[in-house]
């Protein structure tokens, strides 16, 4: 990120130009999607997440929630989507939260 401080009256600020990230796996945005579940589902939706293009890795594991996905998508949008429109149709599920991956 390169940027420089505005001077406006009284105030400054600092005005940033972000630059695009590339990460090595070619893929800009990664996130975990905490997923509830019915009771006695875990394991079925876990199976069918993981079957999804873009996610990594799907496991079911005990604790508020019920299965854990690692997916990849090339901008926040496209991941936005996939949650919506293929990870939260899979029957069973109650409830996802993603979690976008930040490198700080």
């Amino acid at each position: 990120m390169r940027g420089h401080w505005q001077q406006a009256g009284s105030r400054s600020r600092f005005s940033a130009i972000v630059e695009p990230v590339s990460y090595d796996s070619g893929m800009a945005v990664s996130a975990y999607i905490l997923i509830q579940t019915e009771v006695g589902k875990a394991a079925e939706v876990a199976g069918e997440v993981g079957a999804i293009e873009g996610v990594v890795s799907a496991e079911d594991v005990t604790g508020p929630y019920d299965v854990i996905a690692r997916a990849e998508a090339g901008t926040v949008d496209e991941l936005g989507k996939m949650v919506v429109s293929k990870v939260q149709l899979i029957g069973g599920i109650t409830r996802t939260l993603t979690c976008p991956v930040v490198h700080l």
